[in-house]
């Protein structure tokens, strides 16, 4: 049954409304997954913080113009696509697809928009195949705390990459920032001052007997 004016319209809306909430947004193709497969994938995403909807592709790019993304042209992607957003880690939905694509091969990424660019399928499975949130944050740190590792060793290392993402990811409050406190040195102690000797007294004069 075909969906009326207002249908169409509240389905623009909703969608929009989450497309602006989200940190970044996966296209997947699903279609040849069971209703039983579809409800587990649906699932296993909401578990990781991310959600799938599904809609028309002249609806969906409707929404994501609403949304503040007119470049985006659903209808270049070959076949039905569905929208996979992630809300609170940016790489969830995209490591949820590709994990469950082992075992579904009817599931695979053919683009994205992280951080207001448009990805290629390429690079959605580029984002889907790096390190989890945790993990990251982990690498980070331990060469933030390296002695040996200093700040332009970090950025032109592979982990720079991940180093401005985490700073990106930061600013939207993706991460939570370290709030470790510094540790307080303790102020050097000063050394006991000499105080000075006193002058030794003048020897009294030897009295001379008259003769």
């Amino acid at each position: 049954m075909a969906l009326t004016k207002d249908q169409k319209t509240a389905q623009v809306q909703a969608l929009a409304t989450k497309l602006k909430d989200a940190q970044s947004v996966m296209f997947s193709h699903y279609i040849g997954l069971s209703v039983g497969d579809v409800s587990d994938f649906r699932n296993q995403l909401r578990a990781n913080g991310a959600e799938m909807k599904v809609a028309k592709k002249t609806l969906m790019k409707l929404a994501f113009k609403e949304a503040g993304y007119p470049d985006i042209e659903p209808k270049e992607m070959d076949g039905a696509v569905a929208c996979i957003m992630s809300f609170e880690d940016p790489l969830s939905g995209a490591q949820t697809a590709f994990k469950f694509s082992k075992d579904h091969d009817k599931v695979t990424l053919v683009g994205g928009v992280f951080d207001g660019k448009l990805l290629t399928a390429e690079e959605s499975m580029e984002l889907a195949k790096m390190p989890g949130r945790e993990q990251l944050l982990g690498m980070f740190a331990s060469m933030l705390r390296s002695p040996l590792v200093s700040f332009a060793g970090i950025c032109s290392s592979p982990l720079g990459g991940f180093a401005r993402a985490l700073d990106q990811m930061a600013d939207k409050g993706g991460f939570v920032k370290d709030e470790t406190p510094a540790v307080e040195e303790k102020p050097a102690e000063e050394a006991p001052t000499e105080e000075p000797k006193p002058d030794a007294a003048p020897e009294a004069p030897s009295e001379e007997s008259d003769s």
